[in-house]
């Protein structure tokens, strides 16, 4: 049976994993016969509320804790775990991708990838195995293989504004619809639009289950 990480960022789609593209992960994965590792970093992290949208001024929760809700509880420190340790990565999107896992949503091109997040991401790939990203995360994976000056191209969908940061950042960006994914073979890197497009989480679940497949059929 492959191992699969799975980086959640929080639990929530303004502050952390977008919920449905985790859980839609996860089910691809418990379906194509995979074991998906959760893991998540042990930080702090901001609170929005979702039923406003806005932040809640003072309040801090802990991401680890936070992604623990998708996980049932069954989920590693990020910093505790290594690419020995599993056949292939993906990461589901969410704000929680491109604030916590990174700072993209507030410094854009000039953003920091999360130490342990990066350190992974530079594991995968040096073991040449597969590694997805949905949503936003391609944007921090971009970040981390672009100041490695390793040559790749991945998609967030169609959005100008974030493919031109994506492109500033080393990466060649594709164009894609929402029930699609693009693959960079030479790199193992599987990445599809989800959320950035999806109108509907059956429009999501399309494009997931596809990257998950093909990121499958590459170990």
């Amino acid at each position: 049976m492959a191992k699969v990480g799975v980086i959640l960022s929080g639990c929530g789609v303004y502050d952390g994993s977008e919920i449905h593209e985790a859980v839609i992960t996860l089910l691809a994965l418990d379906r194509a016969g995979a074991e998906a590792v959760c893991m998540a970093p042990d930080m702090e992290q901001g609170v929005v509320n979702h039923l406003t949208g806005e932040p809640v001024e003072g309040a801090v929760r802990n991401v680890l804790e936070e992604s623990a809700r998708i996980a049932r509880g069954n989920i590693s420190d990020i910093a505790t775990m290594s690419a020995s340790d599993i056949d292939a990565l993906i990461l589901p999107g969410g704000f929680g991708a491109a604030k916590n896992l990174c700072d993209f949503a507030f410094k854009g091109p000039d953003c920091e990838v999360h130490p342990q997040v990066a350190r992974l991401i530079r594991e995968i790939v040096s073991a040449k195995k597969p590694l997805a990203a949905i949503c936003i995360a391609p944007a921090l994976v971009a970040k981390v293989l672009g100041d490695d000056k390793l040559s790749h191209q991945l998609t967030i969908g169609t959005d100008e504004g974030t493919a031109g940061a994506i492109s500033s950042m080393g990466a060649t960006h594709v164009s894609c619809p929402v029930n699609e994914f693009v693959i960079d073979k030479g790199n193992k890197l599987v990445t599809s639009p989800a959320y950035m497009l999806a109108g509907s989480i059956g429009e999501a679940a399309e494009g997931i289950e596809k990257t998950v497949n093909a990121m499958l059929e590459m170990i």
